[in-house]
């Protein structure tokens, strides 16, 4: 049965930039029409009507970087973090999800992915992934990382390899170049965007590698999409020196959301994301993701995990509010690293824009930033903060 239209009146709207009060119209998955106010439909039309009574209206957020089979494996089989749900994500505010492989690519496979992918486009949201994992030889599901962007539509690029973590292969240099150029040519024939999505580690190498490929190579920047770049500060403060040296077009930096009590050496997405706004470089170049249901390790010295924890989807609309409350950073300002920007850079049609035409993906926030609904493909998985739409198994 055909969801019906969706009238929202009243909304104070962040398309992601300020419209003011504004009316809008959703209907077969798409954003219809936005207007100062909408005429009423003709009474033969099955139309809700939702007077949002000025409630901010945001898109909905794109994660691009979540464990959608559970992260984790790292302390044994035990330790294998459950596949995430359906309401782990719609009551995080997240209706497009790009979901991946972490440090094992042998116990989980990319068969498992993109199934999972599949699983959660049935469920209602916006859904694609990386192929690959920590590892080289990147895992794949053709055998190949051109056939995997080619040919596995929801396949956008390889992601989260490794480097500078004593948990990744040791790529060489050599072995870096023959994975992005693949990248980037797949992305080319496919039309997609082509991406190599990089786990950062807390080595002493930082961002070496990718400062080097873009110093002797011609693979455009965009190609390289490194993350975690907060986990400390030298690692930061190297991603801000990339970033002001490339000046445009450059590669687009990722900080993670980690959960609050899991920052440790390094920064909050949060006071990250007021850094680099603080230093000047473009807001078009940041993005924010929550590293959901990853696992998060604490090494002892002898090298083993003596604890870990799970990343919560949740962190993103916390570091928004921090951002906002905390930082002093106007929510235009913010709301881009977790909506549009992904969106540009992953080219995800109709993500991360509340405009005509665009998947009707939006969030209801009341005057503190909380989630009191979430809307995706123009239908309500939240009202009232709580779901009313579950996946198959709760």
């Amino acid at each position: 049965m055909a969801e019906p239209l969706q009238l929202l009146r009243n909304a104070d709207l962040y398309d992601p930039t300020p419209q003011g009060r504004r009316d809008l119209l959703c209907g077969g998955g798409r954003v219809l029409a936005v207007a100062e106010r909408l005429d009423a439909l003709p009474a033969g039309l099955a139309c809700e009507v939702v007077d949002i009574d000025g409630a901010t209206v945001v898109p909905g957020l794109i994660d691009a970087h979540v464990h959608v089979t559970g992260g984790g494996g790292e302390a044994g089989f035990s330790s294998r973090v459950p596949p995430l749900r359906l309401t782990d994500l719609s009551l995080a505010g997240v209706t497009s999800v790009v979901g991946l492989l972490g440090t094992d690519g042998t116990t989980r496979t990319i068969r498992e992915l993109v199934a999972r992918t599949y699983g959660l486009r049935e469920e209602g949201l916006s859904a694609w992934c990386w192929t690959g994992s920590y590892q080289l030889p990147v895992t794949t599901l053709t055998g190949s990382v051109r056939d995997d962007l080619v040919f596995v539509e929801p396949i956008l690029g390889v992601g989260e390899l490794a480097l500078s973590d004593h948990r990744s292969s040791q790529p060489t240099f050599e072995e870096l170049l023959r994975v992005a150029s693949d990248v980037h040519v797949g992305g080319m024939i496919s039309g997609k965007a082509g991406v190599l999505h990089l786990h950062m580690g807390d080595g002493p190498r930082g961002l070496e590698l990718v400062r080097r490929a873009l110093d002797t190579t011609e693979l455009p920047g965009r190609v390289f999409h490194p993350t975690h770049v907060n986990r400390n500060h030298a690692l930061f403060e190297e991603a801000l020196a990339l970033a002001k040296a490339r000046g445009e077009p450059g590669p687009c930096i990722d900080v993670t959301a980690f959960p609050e009590d899991d920052v440790g050496d390094g920064l909050s997405a949060a006071a990250a994301i007021a850094a680099w706004h603080r230093a000047g470089l473009p807001g078009s170049r940041l993005t924010c993701s929550s590293d959901g249901g990853g696992c998060m390790p604490c090494f002892g010295t002898d090298g083993r995990i003596e604890s870990f924890g799970v990343g919560q989807c949740s962190t993103l609309l916390e570091t928004i509010r921090a951002c906002v409350a905390q930082h002093e950073l106007t929510l235009p300002t913010v709301l881009p690293s977790f909506t549009s920007n992904v969106a540009a850079l992953l080219r995800l049609p109709g993500c991360g824009r509340l405009v005509p035409g665009a998947r009707a993906d939006l969030l209801v926030l009341d005057r503190d930033l909380d989630l009191r609904a979430t809307m995706a493909s123009g239908r309500w998985l939240v009202q009232d903060g709580q779901a009313v739409v579950t996946g198959p198994f709760g």
